[in-house]
């Protein structure tokens, strides 16, 4: 059976402290104290922050609880007998989406993904490139959707190829560059930008835009990867968003916004479904996938 301390790990972080663990778990708070303290002990590394208002996670204490997490979440789910009772679908499935701001891609694949096996509980985490690939690799994650150029570098990454995206330039319909024509690349580097990461692939582009111009990025970036954030920035600033082209071309989004149509930096985005190659995916993994290749065949 799994050790203890990891149930008593898990409470504590979704409690928010040990007196709130000792309850949930059922043992006195004391315990909860000593078998975390053990634990910390025998990692080598802090878990939690001891604060007057309760348990904050540190940095290695975050990823190890979601690994924590997904070892009880699937020892429950194998204790039920769910594959005995003829549901190999059934259970947690846990899918992450970097950048965040593209889950909005999801609704129709998980749409179409439940109506064929109720069973399926979704887990949808949204996250930075380089924290995805930490929950991948560790297996806090069974599967993760994103840029291909996020996941190209590792060798322990299998990846699946489900459509392209192409990104491209919003902002306000007041904005000066509406009434400027023709807007060449020098243009952009006069306002700041939104873009959910400084890297791969939006990232590196808009650095460039700057540098071509001898103007520092790092004075005119905004790394926001809630896109509800970035719309609401690009809407009361002159700064130029990233978007989806076929976001877009909503009416709900052209009766806000305006896309820069003269000129667009970006080449088409190739996005995939990563998993562990070491790791056979499980059939709610593989039916995401197909839903996800479903959903994007030309």
């Amino acid at each position: 059976m799994l050790d203890p301390r990891l149930n008593h790990v898990v409470a504590v972080a979704h409690g928010g402290s040990f007196t709130k663990a000792a309850e949930i778990v059922g043992v006195t708070q004391s315990g909860i104290t000593k078998s975390i303290a053990d634990l910390e002990r025998e990692l080598g590394f802090a878990i939690f922050i001891r604060t007057s208002r309760g348990a904050l996670l540190t940095e290695e204490g975050r990823d190890f609880v979601e690994r924590a997490s997904r070892l009880l979440d699937d020892a429950r789910a194998l204790l039920q007998g769910t594959r005995e009772r003829g549901d190999p679908y059934a259970g947690p499935l846990r899918i992450g989406v970097c950048p965040a701001s593209l889950e909005w891609l999801l609704t129709e694949p998980l749409a179409g993904l439940l109506a064929k096996h109720p069973g399926i509980r979704f887990e949808i985490i949204g996250s930075s490139f380089e924290r995805m690939i930490r929950l991948l690799r560790n297996g806090s994650v069974d599967v993760a959707f994103g840029f291909d150029a996020a996941f190209a570098e590792w060798t322990d990454v299998r990846r699946q190829h489900v459509a392209t995206l192409q990104g491209v330039l919003f902002v306000r319909k007041d904005h000066p560059l509406i009434e400027r024509r023709p807007i060449g690349i020098g243009d952009l580097a006069n306002y700041d930008f939104v873009t959910p990461s400084d890297s791969r692939p939006y990232g590196m582009v808009i650095r460039e835009i700057y540098e071509s111009r001898g103007i520092d990025w790092r004075k005119h970036l905004h790394i926001v990867d809630n896109f509800s954030i970035v719309r609401q920035i690009v809407a009361t600033s002159n700064a130029i968003g990233v978007a989806a082209e076929e976001y877009a071309a909503t009416p709900f989004f052209r009766a806000k916004y305006a896309m820069i149509e003269d000129i667009s930096p970006f080449t088409p985005a190739p996005l995939c479904c990563a998993i562990r190659s070491r790791w056979d995916p499980k059939p709610a993994v593989r039916a995401f996938m197909g839903e996800m290749r479903t959903r994007f065949q030309p």
